[in-house]
């Protein structure tokens, strides 16, 4: 699978691949990075992490709810060292690597930390990265939702709207990416929580 070059790159052919070989930072997506990054990269390349399952257990004040009725957006929990998290990883261009952080700080500042975890990627391409920087919410962060059944996370979810728009929204859009550029992977949290959602928005 070729990866994909970014529309807002400002990097040409010619650069490319200098620029990848002397690049060393990447940022992984694994909830609306994947579809919405507003930051410049030079490529993106589909993979996964080990060791994380992806959990809808982070409130969002702001993006996906609001400070009185906070939305759930997804976070990294601690697993087995099998269990893999899909998701996209982009090259961010030496030049933009200060912007981009202070836009991605922004953006995650609702209980997310930087973490560097190791990439993997079934795509053959030289310029792969072996390490990427990741957005996490752990338990101990002031935003942490926690555990709940499916059921009740998707009745908080399909009622939750914020700055970027409903939270069922954000369920959805996901669940699609995952089945686009992992459709052999069985994702059975998230899509457990898709068929709840849908069930609830079907009975109104």
């Amino acid at each position: 699978m070729k990866p994909d070059k970014s529309e807002n790159s400002h990097i040409n052919d010619n650069d490319l691949s200098n620029s990848l070989k002397n690049h060393t930072f990447w940022i992984f997506g694994y909830g609306s990075l994947i579809w919405k990054t507003n930051f410049p990269f030079i490529k993106k390349y589909p993979g996964y992490i080990k060791g994380y399952t992806r959990r809808f257990y982070q409130f969002s004040p702001d993006h996906r709810g609001t400070n009185d009725l906070p939305g759930r957006v997804v976070t990294l929990l601690p697993s087995t060292n099998e269990s893999r998290v899909w998701g996209i990883a982009y090259a961010i261009d030496n030049r933009d690597i200060d912007n981009v952080c202070a836009g991605l700080d922004l953006r995650e500042r609702a209980g997310y930390t930087k973490k560097v975890i190791q990439f993997h990627t079934k795509t053959n391409e030289d310029q792969i990265p072996s390490e990427v920087t990741v957005y996490i919410a752990d338990e101990n962060n002031e935003w942490f939702a926690g555990e709940a059944s499916i059921q009740q996370i998707a009745s908080r979810i399909a009622v939750c709207r914020g700055t970027s728009g409903s939270n069922p929204e954000y369920v959805h859009k996901l669940a699609a990416e995952m089945r686009r550029i992992a459709p052999e992977e069985d994702d059975k949290h998230l899509f457990e929580l898709e068929m709840a959602l849908k069930s609830i928005e079907n009975s109104y």
